[in-house]
C-alpha cells in the first residue's frame, strides 16, 4: 500500500486516509504493521485506531490508540499514544511513549510497529523491542475505553498543530509504504 502526500500545482496539498470503520473492527490481539515512513517538516504519518462507538460517545470518550505516529521534522522518532477523556469534552488526556533510532530515520528502511493489546493492557514495540505500556492505572478514575471494538486508520497528514506546516525544506511527494498489517487474535 502506498499513501502519497503531494503538493499540487495550485499550492494545495493532497494525501489519503484509509479507514476500516463500517468494514472491520478489532478487539485485542497482536497487531504488526511493517512500514517505511515519509519525512519532512509538516509531514505526519500515522497508523492508529478509534473506538467503534465514536458515533455514539464522540471523541475522546471512544478512545484513540496511536500504534505509530511520526512528526516529519523528527524523522528518527516514533510515538505510541493512548487518548481518552469525558464524553463531549473534545479535550483528551493522553499517555505517550517514544522510541528513537540509534542511526538513520524511518524513511531509510522498513520497520515493524507492533501493539500487543489485551484486556486492561496495551504494549507498544518497535522491531520487537518494547517501548511503552499502559493499563487502567494510567487513566486513574477516568473510564478506560480500550477494552472494546476499534477500527483502523492509516494516513499521511500534511500540516496540523503538532508537526506544523510544510516549508521550503519539505520535499514532495512523500510516501508511506505499508508492506503488511497483520492482526493475530
Amino acid at each position: 500500500l502506498v499513501i502519497e502526500a503531494r503538493k499540487e500545482s495550485n499550492g494545495q496539498y493532497t494525501s489519503a486516509r484509509m479507514v476500516s470503520a463500517g468494514k472491520k473492527t478489532f478487539k485485542f490481539g497482536r497487531i504488526d504493521i511493517r512500514a517505511k515512513l515519509p519525512k519532512g517538516q509538516g509531514i505526519w504519518p500515522a497508523l492508529w485506531m478509534l473506538g467503534a462507538n465514536i458515533n455514539t460517545v464522540g471523541w475522546p470518550a471512544c478512545g484513540e490508540i496511536d500504534i505509530m505516529e511520526l512528526v516529519g521534522h523528527e524523522a528518527a522518532t516514533v510515538h505510541g499514544t493512548a487518548h481518552w477523556g469525558a464524553q463531549g469534552s473534545n479535550n483528551s488526556v493522553h499517555v505517550t511513549g517514544s522510541k528513537s533510532l540509534a542511526s538513520g530515520d524511518f524513511s531509510d528502511k522498513f520497520h515493524v510497529f507492533t501493539m500487543i493489546w489485551e484486556n486492561n493492557k496495551m504494549r507498544w514495540y518497535l522491531d520487537d523491542v518494547l517501548f511503552h505500556t499502559i493499563t487502567p492505572a494510567n487513566t486513574g478514575s477516568a473510564n478506560y475505553p480500550f477494552n472494546q471494538e476499534f477500527f483502523f486508520i492509516l494516513n499521511v497528514a500534511v500540516g496540523g498543530n503538532w508537526p506544523g506546516n510544510p516549508n521550503a525544506s519539505t520535499v514532495f511527494p512523500q510516501k508511506m509504504l505499508v508492506d503488511y498489517i497483520r492482526v493475530f487474535q
